[in-house]
């Protein structure tokens, strides 16, 4: 299979919220390939304090996540009059129904269940960031 062009995300800030290391690490890499910013934050609470500073093109959102869980992550991002518009992707290993519903419910543009490739990591900044 031939690989994507992925040039027209050079440039995009990302912004992956997710509490695993590994998980973080992975996506800052094939995100930093493909020409992306990336920043990075370990959960919900520190995500909404890099938010303003960094106003992310679109945003990576793990559900499973202490303190401050991906649904309530997303809804306040979705609630803010500054980031309502800004893509949020929900990242989960768990690939339900429910999971997915609930995500749209909170206001999630995709569901990307993990272990996630390159690919399709980037096909969905892709598709969500080029508004």
């Amino acid at each position: 299979m031939a690989a994507v062009n992925f040039a027209e995300i050079r440039g995009k800030k990302v912004m992956v919220i997710d509490d695993s290391n590994t998980i973080r690490r992975s996506a800052e890499i094939f995100l930093s390939q493909a020409g992306c910013q990336v920043i990075l934050a370990q959960d919900g609470f520190e995500a909404l304090s890099k938010i303003n500073d960094h106003q992310p093109n679109i945003i990576f959102c793990d559900i499973l996540m202490p303190r401050l869980d991906g649904y309530q992550t997303c809804a306040l991002i979705k609630r803010s009059p500054r980031f309502h518009k800004t893509p949020v992707v929900m990242l989960s290993s768990k690939d339900g129904l429910f999971d997915r519903a609930r995500g749209r419910m909170v206001g999630s543009s995709e569901y990307l269940t993990k272990p996630f490739t390159k690919d399709s990591l980037l096909t969905a900044v892709r598709q969500h960031s080029m508004n």
